[in-house]
């Protein structure tokens, strides 16, 4: 019997700690997340690459082809609200072809699936309406909180200009954040249920792993409330 997380629904504001944890996680020897996190291989889903890919080729086609953008405007919008969707189908997408190489589902990687969303394109509620049922019907949300002065916070700080794709020193304009991030659909939307979000009929397990005061910047600080936070899933998890 499978005794780790399938998959992992990893989301919060930017900066919040996200990849953070999973950076803890990788330096984390495996039978430790095994026993402690219910973790031990596992496989990483993060739609910022996809959005990285598409600012890249953006300034290929207009500084270096003499091209139209495709994505995005100059300002580093998206063009169309709809590719926020395509993220998470891309998401969804990537996890089938994940799965599909594993026969025995009892020993595949759990899957960490990450992102965040702002109610300005959507929120949560909009984006979780694109994952697929494959995934649904096996995960847990884990939900990373902070407020918005401390995503604004952090985002300033992690941010190095000459490593913009860096998945741990990316940034946004502090205009970008608060037009993109400032609001959020979360506690609206896990209202209704204290332990689980109903989505395309699955019932969903959640818990939040409280991020301030800041726990990320330190793995001796990290460990406890993760495992705390973990437990909770299996349990939650189990019971359903």
């Amino acid at each position: 019997m499978r005794d780790t997380f399938d998959n992992i629904i990893l989301i919060g504001r930017p900066a919040a700690g996200k990849s953070e944890v999973i950076d803890f996680l990788k330096k984390t020897q495996l039978d430790e997340r095994r026993e402690r996190f219910h973790i031990a291989e596992f496989h990483e889903i993060d739609d910022f690459p996809m959005i990285w890919t598409w600012f890249e080729e953006d300034a290929i086609l207009e500084k270096i082809m003499d091209k139209p953008r495709k994505s995005t405007d100059k300002d580093g919008y998206f063009l169309n609200e709809y590719q926020w969707h395509l993220l998470i189908e891309r998401i969804s997408l990537d996890y089938s072809k994940f799965v599909r190489d594993f026969e025995d589902e009892d020993t595949r990687p759990t899957a960490i699936l990450e992102f965040a969303r702002g109610s300005e394109h959507g929120g949560f509620k909009a984006a979780f309406e694109h994952l697929s049922e494959d995934i649904l019907k096996t995960a847990v949300i884990l939900y990373i909180n902070v407020p918005y002065e401390i995503s604004l916070f952090r985002n300033r700080r992690r941010f190095n200009p000459d490593r913009p794709d860096s998945i741990l020193e990316h940034g946004l304009p502090d205009e970008k954040l608060e037009k993109m991030y400032k609001e959020s659909d979360w506690e609206e939307i896990t209202a209704a249920h204290p332990e689980y979000i109903e989505i395309k009929g699955c019932k969903v397990p959640y818990a939040i792993f409280q991020n301030d005061p800041e726990k990320t910047d330190d793995p001796a600080k990290i460990a406890p409330h993760l495992e705390e936070i973990t437990r909770r899933l299996w349990q939650l998890k189990q019971n359903a």
